[in-house]
């Protein structure tokens, strides 16, 4: 499970990118956009269970068309989480994250799901499967929250931006505002703080799903040692850097 960290890597990558910036050529961002709106939807979906395939995911996003035998949720959740994926488009060309960013990207993937919840923090206590952490009561959350987001200006300056984001994803989940939909509220926010800073989307795989668990584990039991935390997510956006680079280059 121990991942080598890879963010000197990361930035050698960002340097072969550079000269490709700014892209003008509005087909060339269309598809990188919606090449990479399949890939995260699909993933991240599935590290929470859904069933839809990456190409199921492609035909319920762009044309509209469900999936014979499929559970209407796993539908619901791949057209929701791609109206969220627009958002962090919106939200990454500010250079802050607010609360209100936090829940309207909730609110995008889960109002068709549970349109009383969707954006709203979780008025009961709930519990992790998998796991000893207990997530703070709901009376806390407010509270964290606010001091979640007011911390954000002082990690971004303190930190390396994969380590930032990274900080976003692990503190996000550790609160566990709403009842449900956390885990890929904070792989949104993860992609924020990425892209506000010049980094590209980045996809954890649905094979490193026990890898990417034991890391979080890692970081809220026990010794709380976020560092393999932070070592894979470098990791994932070692990969991602490397496939963009690979698309850019075929389309230019």
């Amino acid at each position: 499970m121990a991942n080598k960290n890879r963010i000197y890597d990361i930035d050698q990558l960002n340097q072969e990118i550079e000269p490709f910036r700014p892209i003008s050529d509005p087909d060339v961002l269309r598809q990188l956009r919606e090449y990479f709106r399949i890939g995260l939807t699909y993933a991240s979906n599935a590290l929470e269970g859904n069933s839809l395939t990456e190409m199921e995911t492609k035909i319920v996003i762009e044309d509209g068309i469900a999936i014979g035998g499929k559970p209407l949720r796993d539908h619901l959740e791949a057209i929701g989480h791609s109206e969220a994926y627009d958002f962090v488009y919106e939200a990454a060309k500010r250079n802050a994250i607010t609360e209100d960013d936090i829940c309207t990207m909730h609110k995008l993937f889960f109002y068709r799901i549970d349109s009383a919840g969707a954006g709203r923090y979780r008025g009961k206590k709930v519990i992790i499967t998998g796991t000893d952490y207990i997530p703070p009561p709901p009376d806390k959350i407010p509270e964290l929250m606010q001091k979640f987001v007011e911390n954000t200006k002082r990690k971004r300056s303190a930190l390396h931006p994969v380590e930032f984001a990274a900080w976003l994803h692990l503190n996000l989940v550790a609160i566990h505002p709403f009842i449900d939909g956390n885990g890929r509220t904070a792989r949104l926010l993860m992609n924020i703080g990425l892209m506000q800073e010049g980094y590209v989307i980045s996809i954890i795989p649905p094979v490193l799903r026990n890898d990417y668990l034991n890391c979080l584990r890692l970081a809220q039991t026990g010794r709380k040692d976020d560092r393999p935390f932070v070592d894979f997510i470098s990791n994932v956006v070692y990969e991602s850097t490397k496939a963009y680079l690979r698309l850019l280059q075929s389309l230019t």
